[in-house]
């Protein structure tokens, strides 16, 4: 995308050890007798990158229709923020939400005052980055 003059934002991910439990929180063990353990990346400030980003290139006419690929409800903060630069600056400017969808999904709501898309999951899948980004060992 940054060749196509596309500003692009990246950050590290942080990876974070976690045991893991069954149902009734009882560990679960490896063949080796050893607690198992999953390795979660977790990404750090990217939502406040996104908002500064959606705020400032608002208040500079950069876009008039912003897709976000999120569902946290903490950047409807930033879409209440747009909505008033869309007042004062007397135009349109719209805000959608695109998210998972189907029986699998975690939540089947976008973030609120956004129209929503719902994506199914074959066309979520298609949408993914299938690189890791973990470090190399």
């Amino acid at each position: 995308m940054k060749r196509a003059g596309i500003h692009v934002t990246t950050r590290s991910l942080r990876y974070r050890k976690e045991k893991v439990f069954d149902r009734n929180n009882a560990p679960i063990f490896e063949a080796d007798g050893k607690q198992k353990v999953v390795t979660t990346p977790q990404e750090k400030g990217i939502d406040v990158r996104l908002a500064l980003d959606l705020v400032s290139s608002a208040r500079q006419k950069q876009f008039d229709v912003a897709l976000i690929f999120s569902q946290d409800q903490d950047l409807q903060e930033v879409v209440q923020e747009i909505a008033d630069i869309s007042k004062e600056q007397d135009r349109w400017i719209k805000i959608v939400c695109a998210f998972p969808a189907g029986p699998n999904a975690s939540s089947g709501r976008g973030i609120d005052k956004t129209d929503w898309f719902r994506m199914e999951q074959d066309f979520y899948d298609k949408c993914l980055d299938p690189r890791d980004y973990r470090p190399k060992r």
